[in-house]
């Protein structure tokens, strides 16, 4: 596909959009299923039940605002766009392995009598639901508080959870500034967070 056609499938035409799933999903599926068999065999896991979830969460990275990240390929740079893929798809999934925000591996497996407890606690399970209504609400105040690169910021910051000195460079900011965006993102979230609790 050229970039033309990757910019019109990440507009919404179905026509292109459906003819880059089909290029990029096997492309992603066979090495985040590398990638994360290489993990899991250093930690005794079993990666095949985890391979969708990652598949999705680098499909969404690639196409969110727009297609921002797959419309930095580049062919003049000599790498095909599979090859691209494939080098997103291998720095997402250790990202996400390496952080625990995400990560289906931060922790140890559940054993059989702790799931049963937690089975039971079903307030447990209505408080998170009610926790991520509540978040949802805030990322919408949110999105009708903040201008595009304000978005953009707070999604790489405190979404994708990715440091001050990568954004910076990503964004041609210098790490002061920065820090003034992520600490008056934060008041403002704080504050929107107070709100919603009043």
């Amino acid at each position: 596909m050229t970039p033309d056609e990757i910019r019109s499938a990440c507009r919404g035409e179905r026509r292109a959009l459906a003819a880059l799933v089909d290029v990029l999903l096997p492309v992603i599926k066979v090495e985040a299923a590398v990638a994360l068999r290489r993990r899991a065999n250093a930690s005794g896991r079993d990666a095949r039940q985890d391979v969708d979830d990652f598949v999705q969460d680098v499909m969404v990275h690639l196409m969110a605002d727009e297609g921002r990240v797959l419309l930095r390929w580049d062919p003049q740079r000599g790498r095909s766009l599979a090859s691209f893929v494939r080098m997103v798809t291998r720095h997402r999934v250790a990202r996400i392995l390496e952080g625990f925000r995400g990560n289906p591996w931060s922790s140890e497996p559940t054993e059989g009598e702790q799931l049963e407890g937690l089975r039971a606690d079903r307030s447990g399970t209505f408080r998170r639901l009610e926790s991520r209504a509540r978040l949802e609400r805030l990322l919408e105040q949110l999105r009708a508080r903040l201008d595009e690169r304000g978005l953009r910021l707070f999604h790489k910051i405190y979404v994708e959870q990715r440091s001050i000195a990568e954004v910076g460079e990503e964004e041609g900011m210098s790490r002061a500034a920065v820090d003034q965006w992520s600490a008056r993102l934060r008041r403002l979230a704080r504050g929107l967070a107070r709100e919603e609790a009043a």
